[in-house]
């Protein structure tokens, strides 16, 4: 009796594995990466991803003038409106029906004031990127992306999106592979080469070894877990390394997609491992898994865009916020978007503000 059950107890586990592999991959969401050629990757990138600094003495001095912390909708329309963004690099998750999810996000950054080309592949027009292309490659593009445009792109990442998140983290930290080569988004191949120019300094410097402002996953874990192309990260989901100065892990219960332990309990949490800045949020349990980024909606009142510019988070490791004002509307994944709206405004001043004094240093002629 008991030899004829563990007989038969790794073929359960094994269609159990083969069968939730089959659902969760079906339709899977993924892009077909159309090559530019050399000539047509050189003019989009002269047109739409080169930074052409335009901006004035005038608005350096109110840029550098903002609290990073306190970015107000007034600050965004006056004062950044006109100003280069960070490259937002979204992450989707696993299947094709969560694309729109993360592209509603896209169009609710855009409709809170932040630049769409600063979102908007400028090869082929794409608002995401999938959880299944090459956490290599996605690392490599955000060397190329500061590279160009002297700005650290962020990360925000969804279900399987926010497993990639940390690789890509693990890529540019040398967890992987010691080399990491730079990628460009529009050729998308490798450009031989591991070493890209520092805009700020003219320095060369390794892409691994490259530090970003500001990722973020949410609902990455659950049964996605034993998924073949997540097990590389069964154990190190949770740590986060100092390739990133900031990472926020949102999760809910009962979420079992997503969440460890159905999203309850400090299992869901994250840590760094070295002086990265961490925090964990739950959300409310009403959060659906699949639909969290479907933000485009809360554009629709502007007592929501308000509550959303004048969020501000606790700043500790571990929180629970609640929605404490009644809208007359949908206000889905307000307190989600919110915070993370807080960090991208965060973090869009701070790069600003080291772009332009490190323009203004004696060694760049300020």
């Amino acid at each position: 009796m008991g030899r004829g059950w563990n007989a038969s107890l790794p073929n359960a586990i094994g269609w159990l594995l083969l069968i939730l592999a089959v659902t969760l991959l079906s339709g899977c969401g993924t892009y077909r990466r159309v090559s530019l050629s050399p000539a047509r990757a050189r003019q989009i990138e002269t047109e739409c991803v080169q930074l052409h600094y335009r901006l004035t003495p005038q608005q350096e001095e109110k840029i550098l003038a903002l609290d990073p912390e306190h970015v107000t909708g007034t600050d965004v329309r006056e004062v950044l409106a006109d100003a280069p963004a960070p490259r937002m690099v979204l992450i989707h998750g696993g299947l094709d029906s969560v694309i729109v999810r993360m592209v509603s996000f896209g169009d609710f950054l855009i409709g809170m004031g932040y630049p769409a080309q600063s979102i908007t592949n400028p090869g082929d027009g794409t608002y995401t990127f999938s959880c299944l292309e090459s956490a290599n490659m996605l690392a490599g593009i955000c060397a190329w992306y500061y590279e160009k445009e002297g700005l650290r792109p962020m990360l925000v990442g969804h279900s399987q999106g926010g497993f990639q998140v940390v690789k890509i983290l693990d890529c540019l930290a040398g967890e992987r592979s010691k080399r990491v080569s730079v990628w460009s988004p529009l050729t998308w191949k490798s450009e031989q080469r591991t070493e890209f120019t520092d805009p700020l300094t003219g320095e060369r410097r390794p892409v691994v070894g490259f530090r970003l402002p500001y990722g973020s996953g949410v609902g990455a874990g659950g049964f996605t877990r034993v998924l073949p192309n997540q097990w590389d990260m069964m154990f190190g989901l949770r740590s986060i390394p100092d390739s990133v100065e900031e990472f926020t892990g949102f999760y809910n219960g009962p979420d079992w997609k997503g969440g460890d332990f159905w999203g309850y309990g400090p299992a869901n949490h994250s840590h760094a491992i070295g002086a990265a800045k961490v925090r964990n949020v739950n959300l409310p349990s009403e959060y659906k898994h699949g639909e969290i980024p479907d933000t485009r909606h809360l554009l629709q009142s502007e007592a929501m865009k308000s509550w959303i510019n004048n969020y501000q988070p606790v700043d500790k490791a571990f929180d629970a916020p609640l929605l404490n004002v009644q809208f007359d509307g949908d206000s889905r994944h307000i307190l989600w978007a919110a915070d993370v709206w807080f960090s991208i405004k965060k973090h869009w001043v701070l790069e600003l503000q080291n772009l332009i004094r490190a323009r203004r240093a004696p060694q760049n002629g300020g």
